[in-house]
């Protein structure tokens, strides 16, 4: 089984750098050019897709919508697939955040395994419920290929959980707006055969 697992395409909130987590941020135009792109990377590398899921937030339902149509496909939301939910940072600049708050937000970068948001998540809860939702997939969907779009945290927790890598190094991982990640779940173990690639964004 092949879990093609996919970030969303850009937001407003992207552009100028703005924490997102569970704020529900729409696809910017070039989010959008950005998804459609991505259907000529799974012309090469994916014939058939035999299901999508999609966290619930919009920016990652859109993008997953677009990749449906390819595939003649609906789309399945799972909440444990969405954003850390990063509290009352949600919203702000990260360099804003960085500057009034170098003790708490520091650990965001430099620390995450003991980062803990006001009012949010740690990254070690998101972690745990993110990989229930993968779990789940994988049990539903033996010897078959999936497309799952989530986020850039979440992604990242997923491969450093596939990798059995420690959450302090999850930011060594890149996840690009529309990466593209392939985990094989082979025996109840995930092996990471593509990571955050973005070939697609070079094609005409």
């Amino acid at each position: 089984m092949r879990i093609f697992l996919i970030r969303h395409g850009e937001t407003e909130w992207n552009k100028t750098k703005r924490l997102q987590g569970n704020s529900d941020v729409q696809l910017s135009s070039e989010g959008i050019r950005q998804a459609q792109r991505l259907e000529k990377f799974l012309d090469l590398y994916l014939p058939q897709a035999d299901a999508i899921y999609s966290s619930t937030l919009s920016r990652a339902v859109d993008t997953a919508k677009i990749l449906a149509k390819h595939f003649n496909l609906p789309v399945t939301t799972m909440p444990e697939l969405c954003e850390t939910n990063f509290g009352d940072w949600e919203g702000r600049i990260i360099q804003e955040l960085i500057d009034e708050e170098p003790h708490d937000f520091g650990k965001f970068f430099t620390s995450p395994e003991r980062c803990h948001p006001p009012h949010g998540e740690t990254f070690i809860a998101a972690q745990a419920r993110a990989m229930i939702g993968i779990q789940k997939i994988i049990a539903e969907h033996d010897n078959q290929n999936v497309l799952v779009v989530a986020h850039g945290s979440i992604n990242r927790l997923i491969i450093g959980a596939a990798l059995d890598m420690p959450i302090h190094k999850i930011w060594s991982v890149g996840q690009f707006n529309t990466a593209v990640n392939i985990l094989c779940a082979n025996e109840g173990n995930l092996v990471v055969e593509l990571l955050n690639c973005t070939t697609h964004l070079q094609l005409p």
